[in-house]
């Protein structure tokens, strides 16, 4: 019966979506063509996820969700963000670290700072600005499509001087109308007393869909929603990160350790390199960005042949593993699963199986990254897959370590010519970076560790504000409903009102002809 439903509301979702592309084309296409940018109309045609955010964020009403794409669109054209690059922002607004992302909250979204005491009016530099917060915000939207972010306004050491109010509604409109569904939570931190009117007005500008999502928050009640390890010190926690420009600071993807020690070849000396890369890759796992030494694998022929001997080792180390039930396709590799990689607290739940298959028709080089090198065992963490072929990559959690929401991985691939003869680790370094493929996995925490995990560390303040999140999205969907049953009330009673004055117009006239046929009967 579950499934039935689910499979009618799916139907139910796909008509929507023909509809709003159909009236989209017919109503706001035809009469001009240069209004949109071209690469944005194609991708509306084609990604029914960006369809159904605009429809979701919208309350499913067409007309709603048709002004919200036609706004978006004209935006995205006007800001050149398609166009919009590291190299067209000015460079002295990356070195301020004014915005910029790092670290996940505690349900495993990311997070977009912004250090208001950095900011200050001026108008000779407000559209730089704005297309610096839209450079990061298309910046991950390409690299996690669909993933939430949340929004961290750290009001420490600023004050009225800081506050530019067109400045912060072109950030609230990027998430009420520009990325639709990207907006997790916008968290305002240890806010002065003197800015509750400015930020009053932010409140009445946020909407009915999006105004619960707005928290304010003192030092002591933020890490009801950040963990300590990814708060600065003074919000009370305890990571040492310090932005820095360049690189940028948003890629923490750093090289795991394999399941038996790094993956090199059998030379003794080139293991004992590989484990001191090991070292100073955890012993710098604490930093936002860094910059990881390759490793050293001889790719010679015989590795590229599965033997008998391979096969029993695979089947033996994939043994226990979760199978991926989707596959993302990809232009180098198909990766299975699309999405996430599933761990739990039970023995068989340590551990998660990623699937590559090649579907070019040279060999593949491959490599996987983490943001938890210290967590997870990977193996193999880097190799090449024939063509035609697949490699099976053990994901195990290590020791008592324990899955996170906020964990990630990244899956590297680059196309070979002449693998034979190529050291890979020289092959990373020499391959250009637009010709290398990249996937993004989630970590997904099943329900026996997630509840382990909320007993240890949730707080009265994160049980409330989970079930406040709920209350107020059911409660502003009532909203909503209740003003426009309101307002075509109000129609009515104006159109009632009309009617009354029409029927008392006609009703004086009639009395008027009445008078005017007696009196012109009496003799004169």
């Amino acid at each position: 019966m579950a499934e039935l439903e689910q499979h009618e509301g799916e139907q139910d979702m796909d008509k929507k979506i023909e509809e709003t592309r159909q009236r989209f084309k017919n109503e706001f296409l035809q009469d001009s063509t240069d209004r949109y940018d071209s690469r944005d109309v194609e991708r509306l045609q084609k990604d029914d996820a960006l369809m159904e955010g605009y429809l979701q964020w919208r309350m499913y009403v067409i007309d709603d969700a048709l002004k919200m794409i036609d706004e978006s669109l004209q935006w995205r054209k006007e800001y050149g963000v398609n166009d919009i690059t590291e190299s067209t922002i000015p460079k002295w607004m990356f070195e301020t670290g004014a915005v910029f992302l790092h670290g996940y909250d505690r349900e495993g979204n990311k997070l977009f700072w912004f250090k208001v005491k950095l900011h200050f009016k001026d108008t000779k530099t407000i559209v730089d600005k704005k297309k610096y917060v839209a450079f990061w915000l298309e910046r991950y939207a390409k690299k996690e499509p669909g993933m939430p972010l949340t929004v961290i306004f750290d009001m420490a050491d600023s004050g009225l001087s800081n506050i530019d109010m067109e400045f912060v509604k072109y950030i609230v409109n990027c998430f009420k109308v520009y990325y639709p569904k990207y907006l997790s939570k916008m968290i305002i931190v240890d806010m002065p007393w003197i800015m509750n009117a400015a930020w009053k007005i932010v409140k009445s500008w946020l909407g009915p869909e999006a105004i619960s999502k707005l928290k304010f928050a003192s030092k002591s009640e933020i890490q009801g929603y950040i963990g300590p390890e990814y708060l600065p010190p003074h919000m009370g926690g305890t990571d040492p990160f310090k932005y820095s420009y360049p690189p940028l600071p948003d890629d923490d993807f750093q090289t795991p350790i394999s399941e038996n020690g790094p993956i090199v070849s059998e030379d003794e000396t080139e293991s004992k390199e590989g484990e001191m890369e090991s070292r100073e890759t955890l012993e710098s796992s604490f930093n936002s960005e860094v910059a990881v030494k390759p490793k050293k694998v001889n790719f010679l022929e015989d590795s590229l042949r599965a033997d008998d001997n391979d096969k029993g080792e695979t089947s033996a180390r994939t043994k226990g593993a979760r199978k991926p039930l989707t596959t993302f396709k990809g232009p180098l590799l198909d990766v299975s699963p699309a999405e996430e990689l599933s761990f739990g607290s039970g023995e068989m739940e340590k551990k998660s199986l990623i699937i590559l298959s090649n579907v070019t028709k040279n060999n593949v080089a491959f490599k996987v990254r983490t943001t938890a090198p210290e967590k997870y065992r990977v193996k193999p963490s880097s190799s090449c897959c024939e063509a035609g072929a697949s490699v099976d990559i053990v994901v195990s959690l290590h020791g008592g370590s324990q899955a996170s929401p906020q964990d990630r991985f990244l899956v590297m691939a680059a196309e070979m010519d002449n693998a034979g003869s190529q050291e890979l680790a020289q092959f990373w370094k020499e391959v250009p970076k637009t010709k290398i493929m990249e996937h993004r996995l989630r970590c997904h925490v099943l329900e026996g560790i997630k509840t382990t995990l909320n007993s240890l560390r949730d707080s009265p303040v994160e049980t409330a504000v989970s079930g406040q999140q709920e209350f107020h999205t059911a409660l502003m969907r009532v909203i909503t409903c209740n003003a426009r049953l309101e307002q075509k009330l109000n129609t009515c009673l104006w159109v009632q009102k009309v009617l009354i004055g029409l029927v008392l117009v006609l009703m004086v006239l009639n009395m008027l002809c009445l008078y005017l046929l007696a009196t012109s009967q009496l003799p004169s």
